[in-house]
């Protein structure tokens, strides 16, 4: 990177407030290599507990707002150099859009939670506003940050692999096996709430993840998806299983599967990728492992260590710690922060910054993912028939 900051960026969160799990991940991972500072926040729609919240994180109580409305109007008050570089979103699905929308609007950069909107119209207008401000924007598809992930994605790119010919993503959980939304239990009320969680349940909040996973390690263009989509627990009103098929392009199939059903399973994101000269298999409740898989030799399992001639520069780059030492999920949040720092401070520098095929998952990965849940819903409703998927939604 060139031209760098002679100070660390200022970071705005908005949601998070207390009792919050998401909000506090980017909090930390946000300043975790001491390259930003969270300086304001707007913590809660409740503007009595956001600043109560304040506290919480060290926000000074003049930069602790009401709204978010009133931080992009006091923030862009402040002198450049004080006021926030970005601002981080970590609100509930059916908010993302008008903050994220608002903040850009406003000429502040932008790292938004997944999904990044409520629905694929929404996503499709926030890419035209976010080229129309120039400004930068991240998903926190987080998994894409896991050092093993990045060197999958190195291996397959430069047809380590040879050509792929099949993908199996899966995203297992078991926390919604009874309905605990009834219970009033916060994250699974709003997760099964159609108002607030959009057209999809488990697909929306997990399969999104499996996809983009196996978009992000293969750069393959899917072309056509089958899906099925099934409530296995009555009375709820949103998918809590789910199957898809997808064609590529290339001519390789792909299988996406996510469960909110299954017993004993927690975070099971895990994905399998064959081609004509190996495969791999990688699970992040295991991330620091990797296996690749060639017939008539030995299987090689890849370890995530910094220091081995077998790690690509990019995975190399994305680790903090010697081998052997777990290396996890805020690490590969923070992983996300760190290539988006790169390309705000290069915008803060008057230099040009990518804004699409970047590291970090971004703008129209949000349309990508939001243009999967919409076909998915849609297929599902036609009783799995296929339908055709608008790549212009795409990375290209």
């Amino acid at each position: 990177m060139n031209g760098p900051l002679s100070r660390k960026l200022n970071m705005g969160l908005v949601g998070g407030g207390q009792g919050s799990f998401i909000g506090k991940v980017h909090s930390i991972a946000g300043v975790l290599d001491n390259r930003a500072s969270l300086v304001a926040g707007a913590l809660s729609s409740n503007p009595e507990r956001a600043k109560d919240s304040a506290s919480v994180y060290d926000i000074k109580p003049e930069r602790a707002y009401g709204s978010y409305q009133e931080m992009i109007s006091k923030e862009l008050a402040l002198p450049v150099g004080q006021r926030i570089d970005f601002v981080s979103i970590a609100t509930p699905n059916h908010t993302h859009f008008e903050i994220a929308k608002s903040f850009a609007e406003a000429g502040i950069n932008v790292i938004c939670d997944k999904p990044m909107t409520f629905d694929l119209a929404q996503a499709e207008e926030l890419v035209k506003v976010v080229e129309k401000s120039n400004v930068v924007f991240a998903l926190t598809h987080n998994y894409t940050g896991y050092p093993l992930v990045r060197q999958a994605r190195e291996m397959i790119l430069s047809g380590e692999l040879g050509e792929i010919n099949a993908i199996r993503a899966f995203y297992i959980q078991g926390w919604l096996r009874t309905r605990l939304e009834v219970s009033g239990q916060k994250q699974a009320g709003w997760r099964t709430d159609p108002a607030k969680s959009g057209a999809s349940g488990c697909f929306g909040d997990i399969a999104t993840h499996a996809y983009n996973l196996a978009r992000y390690m293969t750069g393959l263009l899917p072309m056509q998806i089958s899906c099925h989509l099934k409530v296995f627990e009555a009375g709820r009103a949103l998918d809590d299983y789910g199957t898809a098929v997808i064609r590529f392009q290339n001519g390789a199939l792909g299988t996406v599967t996510a469960s909110q059903i299954s017993h004993g399973r927690e975070n099971d994101l895990f994905i399998e990728v064959d081609g004509t000269k190996g495969s791999l298999e990688w699970h992040q409740e295991e991330p620091n492992k990797m296996w690749v898989r060639t017939n008539g030799q030995p299987h090689r399992l890849f370890t995530r260590d910094p220091n081995a001639p077998f790690m690509g520069d990019m995975a190399k780059a994305s680790c903090r710690l010697p081998s052997g030492h777990p290396e996890a999920f805020l690490e590969a949040f923070a992983n996300i922060y760190n290539a988006t720092y790169d390309d705000i401070i290069r915008k803060l520098n008057g230099e040009k910054f990518a804004g699409k095929n970047t590291l970090y998952p971004n703008v129209y990965d949000g349309v990508d993912g939001m243009n999967f849940i919409t076909r998915c819903v849609s297929s599902s409703t036609e009783n799995g028939n296929w339908v055709n998927l608008n790549n212009s939604a795409c990375r290209s």
